[in-house]
């Protein structure tokens, strides 16, 4: 009564076996596909806004010292200082817009890219926004000492579509590791080096009768 179970996974064990060796690559493929499309399903959208400003010189200052204070406005633009005042024209916590705001410059323009991820595309464009107002302002308080102004460029817009990898994205990025997979379990399976299924006989040890008989 007890084996009945176990005589009962062997047959199973053994279909399994004899299943064609691309099988795991099938498998994989299939299996990956269908999770990484449940997960672009699952996962909410998210979208990007970004907004822009520009340093602008004074008369006592060079277009160099303002492409240098772009670089320095651009690293402090997401300091406590700055997301303290955008946290009251954005309407959400510092910690939201710490997770949720990136800044980009670039050494060839004095320019400052204010970017806000979110997964309402209203509420993007209004952490870009905030953040940018609040880093013209710290500016322009500073502005007797730096010589450089730092203007809105370009305010950030509502996005039409989400940035986050759709579903489909995601179900072929998800086959594809998974075919890799299945690839490398493919490879990794051990190769068959005998003839045949069954296993060789065992070498029979003659009894003490007759190996008596065969000294005689």
């Amino acid at each position: 009564m007890t084996d009945t179970p176990t005589r009962r996974l062997r047959p199973s064990l053994d279909r399994v076996r004899k299943l064609p060796a691309w099988s795991a690559l099938v498998a994989g493929t299939l299996l990956g596909g269908l999770f990484g499309g449940a997960y672009g399903l699952l996962t909410p959208p998210a979208y990007t806004a970004t907004s822009y400003v520009v340093a602008v010189p004074t008369d006592k200052a060079t277009p160099d010292a303002a492409r240098g204070f772009a670089q320095a406005y651009g690293r402090v633009a997401t300091q406590l200082a700055v997301l303290g005042d955008a946290q009251v024209w954005a309407g959400v916590p510092v910690r939201t817009l710490r997770d949720s705001v990136r800044t980009a410059t670039s050494p060839d323009a004095p320019m400052v890219a204010v970017t806000a991820t979110s997964a309402r595309p209203g509420l993007a464009v209004d952490m870009a926004n905030a953040v940018s107002r609040a880093l013209t302002r710290h500016a322009e308080d500073t502005k007797g000492s730096t010589q450089v102004r730092l203007v809105q460029f370009s305010r950030a817009v509502q996005p039409g579509k989400p940035s986050s990898a759709s579903s489909e994205v995601t179900a072929l990025v998800g086959a594809s590791a998974g075919g890799l997979l299945g690839g490398l379990v493919l490879l990794a399976r051990p190769r068959r080096t005998g003839g045949g299924d069954d296993p060789a006989p065992a070498a029979s040890v003659p009894g003490p009768a007759t190996a008596a008989d065969v000294q005689r």
